[in-house]
Formats: C-alpha cells, structure tokens, sequence
C-alpha cells in the first residue's frame, strides 16, 4: 500500500529511523545513520510526479521489508516488552461483610 501524501512520507520515514535504530547499538551511532536517511528523504523531496512518487515509496518499503529486524527494539513496558504488566496494580475488592 502505497501512500503518497506527506502524512504517508512522513509515516515511512518514521519507520525507516525505528528500523535503523533497531540495528543500531548506541544512540551516537544512530544518529549517523538517520542523518543519512534523512539525506535520502530530502534529496527525493521535490518529486512531484505520482507515478515517480509511488515507485520511490513501493522501493522503500522493500528495503524495509528486507532490513526488517528479527528482535526488535520493544520499550519494556510497551505490550511484548519484557515488563509489560508485571506490576499490575492491585484489585479493588468489596470490603469484607461485617462479622467476618
């Protein structure tokens, strides 16, 4: 599915910076990388053609489906991370019946 309005530009380059920062294993070396892609982003910015546009993003899409991490970087309390709900808080319960 291509998307070739800003917001759909603006949505695979957020990916392509979420992908290299999986591959990446500190944060100064990241920077490098999504310096480049952004480099790459804005030397395509002033294709206007739709045909052009939808070429330039089915091409991305395949670069980020074949650099796709096998384990990706999960912040640990987001779902699949690995201290998602492991302090769940406590129940409410109904206080206990007088005489108890």
């Amino acid at each position: 599915m291509a998307h070739t309005d800003s917001s759909g530009r603006s949505r695979l380059y957020r990916r392509s910076l979420k992908l290299a920062l999986d591959w990446s294993v500190h944060r100064h070396l990241w920077r490098g990388q999504a310096l480049y892609i952004r480099s790459l982003f804005e030397a395509n910015s002033n294709v206007r053609e739709p045909r052009q546009q939808r070429i330039l993003f089915d091409q991305t899409e395949e670069l980020l489906k074949q650099w796709k991490h096998p384990d990706p970087y999960r912040p640990p309390t987001a779902p699949g991370g690995s201290k998602y709900e492991r302090n769940l808080p406590c129940p409410i319960l109904e206080p206990p019946p007088p005489g108890c």
